[in-house]
């Protein structure tokens, strides 16, 4: 069974996409940025990798899922000195088998936006 869960955010529906499509036992999340007004600080970027994994970690749990289905992680950073603490973070996160993991610095349409995760899980039996 293949469905969408949504976000609510009108960016889904501009962009024309999905907070997270589940294909059967596979997940596949978009990019999730941590930054959120008045909830994160714009210049901390381990703060904005903590709130990133929560909203991935509650779109998991809707799929029927947890943070230890991921097989694979993009991280998208747009300053290459945060790239360490970033990193060090998502050690502490996650656990033997680790997912694969690319990280690429890029710009975000957001100045404040410091870090996206994209995801892809599967599903335990």
């Amino acid at each position: 069974m293949r469905y969408a869960i949504s976000s609510g955010s009108p960016f889904e529906k501009i962009g024309g996409y999905s907070r997270a499509i589940v294909d059967g036992e596979w997940v596949f999340i978009s990019g999730t940025a941590g930054y959120v007004a008045g909830e994160v600080d714009p210049d901390d970027a381990v703060a904005q990798t903590v709130k990133a994994l929560e909203i991935i970690s509650d779109t998991m749990a809707e799929a029927g899922g947890t943070l230890k289905d991921i097989v694979s992680l993009r991280v998208y950073v747009a300053r290459r000195e945060d790239i360490l603490p970033i990193a060090k973070h998502l050690g502490t996160v996650f656990e033997d088998p680790r997912p694969t993991n690319t990280t690429v610095t890029c710009g975000f349409v957001n100045d404040e936006i410091k870090l996206e995760i994209e995801v892809t899980a599967r599903l335990s039996k």
